[in-house]
Formats: structure tokens, C-alpha cells, sequence
């Protein structure tokens, strides 16, 4: 059976389809850089606490689709909801009230505040008291024991795998419903790639959903319940995670690896 063949037949099938309780969803959107058609039509759908995984080649529009959610970019054509509601046109900090969450691949942490000063930006908002706000950073040292021993450290001393950890926790000091990651493995030891592995099972575990966008085939084969495959712009290909090998023909043809 051809990939495309197979598409169909996989999104045909119940168990493939979003969760039943639809959080996100994306229409048909299309977006530009300049006169470059970056994406063409992609679609997809998350359901809440679902890990989906987002593969293909570089320059794809994997990030440019989180960017379009993120609210940091706006898509010429299509739609985006989340739980129900439209936020297409939305700007990022409203997108981000709903509980969107957005780590960049760049992470994007403050370099010249301590690990601890860096968390609390994204405790300091309206409605958070004290008491929560301690529990929100006593969760984040407990799932990030390395962190609690840097609280004091400065963000732009921390190895790329620790501010990779950082920008992660301070995400979930937003108390998101999903978080979108972007490459988080990019250029981490192997030692530290097992450990990104092992946040998002901890997200996956307090029901927050992820959408990942990564290049390490096997950590998101592992991670995800679903993976949507994506090639100029367009989403090509969808299926469970658990029916994917490295050697799958669609992951050889989609990805080339």
C-alpha cells in the first residue's frame, strides 16, 4: 500500500481521530513569508492531554505551524480553535492566557536572570496568588530536581540541556493546556534527550497536552499517541505512534532517513 493509500485508510479508522474531547484544531491554514507559500493547507487536531507528534524535513513549516497557533503568526486563510473558540487573530499574550504554551527551539530564557527569576515571569500574572505560586514552583523543582539546585544560577550559564529544562518549567508555570515544543532535543547529549523524554511523559501524566515538532524520529515515536507527517506545507500522512517502526516506508519517504 502507497503512503497516501494508507493515509486514508488510517484517518478512516476511530481510533486514530482526535481525542473525544477536541481541544485544538487546525483548518486548512495557509501562511506567507514574503511571497514564500509556507504553509498550504495544513490541518490538524489535538485532543485534550493527547502527545502529537509532528515530523518532517527541514523547512517543511513544522515551526512555522506552531508560530500560526502561538499567535506569532497570522495565517492568510484557514482557522484555528482552541476548545471551541476561534483565536485565529488573536495576539500572542491573549493566545497564551487560554493556555497555549509556546517553547521556541531557540528556548528564549532570560540569560541574565537566575533560574528562580526566570520561573517567576511566568508566575507574576493576574489572578495567582502566593500560596499558588509556591506550589507552582515547588511542582516545577520536583520534576526538575537540577533546577532546584540552580535556582540561584544565572540562565546563560546553564548547558543547552539545563536551559532547554528551563524553558520547559517556566512554561508550566502558566499551567497550560498545551504545551508546543520545538525541536527541544536539538543539540542535547544523549543523556539529556532521555530526560525530555521523560518531561513530557510527566506532562502527558497531569494531562497536559504537547504538540512536538522534533527531528529525533525514535524519542517522538516513543512520546506520542499520534504523528501527523508534514511535506511542503501540507500534512501528508497521520498515524498512531505505536504502528510506526524507524523503517516504516512513510517515514522513509516523508522524512528520507
Amino acid at each position: 500500500m502507497s503512503a497516501s493509500s494508507a493515509a486514508a485508510d488510517i484517518a478512516a479508522r476511530p481510533e486514530v481521530s482526535a481525542a473525544a474531547e477536541l481541544l485544538l484544531r487546525i483548518e486548512g491554514i495557509h501562511t506567507y513569508y514574503g511571497k514564500s507559500h509556507i504553509l498550504d493547507g495544513v490541518s490538524l487536531a489535538i485532543g485534550r492531554g493527547e502527545v502529537v507528534g509532528l515530523l518532517g524535513r527541514n523547512g517543511v513549516g513544522k515551526s512555522t505551524t506552531l508560530k500560526a497557533i502561538a499567535g506569532l503568526v497570522h495565517p492568510s486563510q484557514g482557522e484555528i480553535s482552541f476548545e471551541g473558540r476561534s483565536i485565529v487573530r488573536l495576539p500572542p499574550h491573549s493566545v497564551a492566557r487560554l493556555g497555549i504554551a509556546y517553547v521556541p527551539e531557540e528556548r528564549r530564557i532570560f540569560p541574565f536572570l537566575t533560574v528562580l527569576e526566570n520561573l517567576r515571569t511566568g508566575l507574576d500574572r493576574h489572578g495567582v496568588g502566593k500560596a499558588r505560586k509556591t506550589e507552582l514552583l515547588d511542582k516545577a523543582y520536583a520534576n526538575f530536581p537540577l533546577l532546584a539546585e540552580r535556582r540561584g544560577q544565572l540562565g546563560g550559564t546553564l548547558s543547552g540541556g539545563e536551559q532547554q529544562m528551563l524553558a520547559i518549567a517556566r512554561a508550566m508555570m502558566l499551567e497550560p493546556k498545551i504545551i508546543l515544543l520545538d525541536e527541544p532535543t536539538e543539540g542535547l547529549m544523549p543523556r539529556m534527550v532521555s530526560q525530555i523524554l521523560e518531561i513530557v511523559q510527566v506532562l502527558r501524566g497531569e494531562g497536559v497536552a504537547v504538540l512536538l515538532v522534533e527531528q529525533n524520529v525514535p524519542l517522538t515515536l516513543d512520546a506520542c499517541r499520534r504523528v501527523y507527517f508534514i511535506e511542503k506545507g501540507v500534512v501528508r500522512y497521520e498515524a498512531l505512534a505505536s504502528e510506526l517502526q524507524v523503517d516504516h516506508p512513510a517515514i522513509h519517504q516523508y522524512l528520507g532517513v
